[in-house]
């Protein structure tokens, strides 16, 4: 059986055609931010178009980097892109595949393609935090179910504030996790691409200061058997994990036993694309 996963990211989009549970087809290109909405639904259309003609697609997940009202299948925004606020994206595929795709927010389908496939398998509840663009997370439960919340917005530990007062986040909040460890504004606050600060120790030392403060509030409120990192910044490997580790055994509660199982993605880029295979397999669990 056929499936297309759709990535959707703040500096990239994705697109994978799975035979069973292996990748057959995949594409990935940079996005175009001024080019907006559109300009990317056009390549995705020109890329559905071509794969038609050798793969029947039976079914379609997707993961969008930004908020989404699950309930609705519907964007609810994007801070990195123009275009998505309450954009019904599963409509506008289904137009072009003949088949209704169900959507989720990217980190929740990162973390569950992590869970089933991936560093997660073994390990209930399960915490995923992809640190990229921006930042986003995913709880898995016990039942391998995405827990969402109330209103689809549970895991957005980027938008924790762990510096009170500090820079302004896109979100017109100040001191979010994702405005001082994300991969866009580390670029802009300090002129250099993640890769290039991940190379210079002191920078290390006091980045990974910022990130524990986030996963610690992750790892008290949840308890979490193991935190899986994914995105971009996570490909720096033991030049972050590390002196992560490190510092996270200094901030976390003495008396605590709460776990600190820190690892990064074991599927790498394609984390949400298995993630999206798994909800267009399992559907709204």
């Amino acid at each position: 059986m056929s499936t297309l996963a759709v990535d959707i990211g703040g500096t990239r989009f994705r697109l994978a055609i799975f035979d069973g549970d292996r990748i057959v087809e995949r594409v990935s290109h940079a996005t175009d931010r001024a080019g907006g909405r559109d300009w990317m639904l056009d390549k995705i259309a020109q890329i559905v178009a071509d794969w038609k003609t050798r793969h029947a697609i039976e079914r379609c997940g997707v993961g969008f980097g930004g908020p989404v009202d699950f309930e609705n299948q519907l964007v609810a925004l994007s801070t990195h892109v123009s275009g998505w606020s309450k954009y019904d994206l599963p409509r506008y595929l289904e137009r072009l595949i003949d088949v209704r795709p169900i959507m989720d927010n990217d980190a929740n389908l990162g973390a569950l393609g992590e869970a089933l496939y991936g560093a997660g398998r073994a390990s209930r509840p399960l915490f995923y935090i992809t640190l990229s663009t921006g930042i986003g997370g995913g709880v898995i439960t016990s039942g391998d179910d995405i827990y969402r919340g109330a209103d689809s917005y549970a895991g957005e530990i980027g938008h924790i504030t762990v510096r009170p007062g500090g820079p302004e986040c896109l979100c017109g909040s100040r001191g979010c996790l994702e405005r001082l460890c994300s991969g866009l504004w580390l670029e802009r606050d300090h002129g250099r691409p993640a890769e290039e600060l991940f190379q210079n120790r002191d920078f290390v030392e006091h980045y990974v200061v910022d990130l524990a403060l986030g996963l610690k509030a992750a790892i008290m409120l949840l308890n979490p058997a193991r935190i899986v990192i994914g995105g971009g910044i996570a490909k720096a490997g033991d030049a972050l994990f590390v002196p992560l580790r490190a510092e996270l055994r200094r901030q976390i509660t003495g008396w605590s036993r709460a776990r600190f199982d820190v690892v990064p993605a074991a599927l790498g880029d394609d984390s949400v694309l298995y993630g999206a295979l798994a909800l267009a397999e399992r559907g709204r669990r």
